[in-house]
């Protein structure tokens, strides 16, 4: 088995289908990685991932927005195609067994990927902070 993690911002917001009475959730990741070219020039390199989630969790869907950092985990597949002006594209695609929302670049935003996974927040959910706490620290449950 060949397992392939991505870790990049959605290009637009995904879409979901039902195919053969199995939903499957599309979108794209884009991932951009900065580099000097033979005369020191700064470069940018982007490569997109098309990725397909096949499941009946589609309760995230509506997080996935475009600008929105993910992690995603699954199995690669390299698809041709052919184009409007005749040549074979190529594109790299990724059959998802996980994902995983990391952030988006409105951190204010409603509703968004911070609080969706409120256990990689860096808070524990259903926790009070300290200052809301009125109990002393040595007074344990058990």
């Amino acid at each position: 088995m060949i397992k392939m993690q991505i870790i990049g911002n959605l290009g637009k917001d995904c879409v979901t289908n039902l195919v053969n009475g199995k939903n499957v959730i599309n979108f794209n990741v884009a991932h951009t990685e900065k580099y000097k070219d033979a005369q020191g020039n700064q470069k940018d390199k982007t490569v997109w991932v098309d990725c397909a989630y096949w499941t009946d969790r589609t309760a995230i869907a509506p997080y996935l927005k475009k600008g929105t950092q993910v992690y995603a985990e699954g199995t690669p597949d390299i698809r041709t195609y052919q184009k409007t002006d005749g040549t074979q594209g190529v594109s790299l695609t990724l059959r998802v067994f996980t994902v995983q929302l990391l952030g988006s670049r409105n951190s204010n935003e409603v509703g968004g990927a911070d609080s969706y996974n409120s256990g990689t927040s860096g808070s524990l959910a259903g926790v009070s902070s300290g200052s809301e706490m009125n109990a002393p620290v040595d007074d344990l449950p058990f």
